[in-house]
């Protein structure tokens, strides 16, 4: 069973930043592609970012490119999610995803394309 806890969402003002962390409860942590999605109140879940095993390769969602920054520290099991510049839009809850897989185009923008997943946490941004 692989475990994700997902920490440091909270509340912020327009302007600030947050960084996110999800720590995985496994050894091979370095074997998964990790994820983040963001879901708004009433709103579907949707891909912000994602990074392969190694750290090397990175894609983000167009509405987050610039302000957000994925990374992975694979001594710690842990993937990260640092938030700049925050805007009320991006208040949502935050969860973290693990694929068991390669990095493959089309499948790591996808819920389905992750196994495992966090209970998220919730970032609220004021105006």
């Amino acid at each position: 069973q692989v475990r994700l806890v997902e920490s440091g969402g909270g509340l912020v003002h327009a302007g600030g930043s947050l960084r996110l962390s999800c720590a995985v409860s496994r050894r091979i942590f370095s074997e998964y592609v990790m994820g983040w999605f963001r879901q708004a109140a009433g709103e579907e879940r949707e891909f912000v970012a994602v990074i392969n095993q190694s750290g090397s390769r990175k894609n983000y969602a167009d509405s987050v490119k610039g302000r957000f920054t994925i990374s992975r520290d694979n001594a710690k099991n842990t993937a990260y999610l640092q938030i700049d510049n925050l805007k009320p839009e991006d208040t949502a809850v935050y969860y973290c995803a693990a694929r068991d897989g390669p990095m493959t185009a089309g499948v790591i923008t996808t819920t389905i394309g992750y196994d495992y997943w966090g209970q998220g946490t919730q970032v609220t941004v004021s105006s």
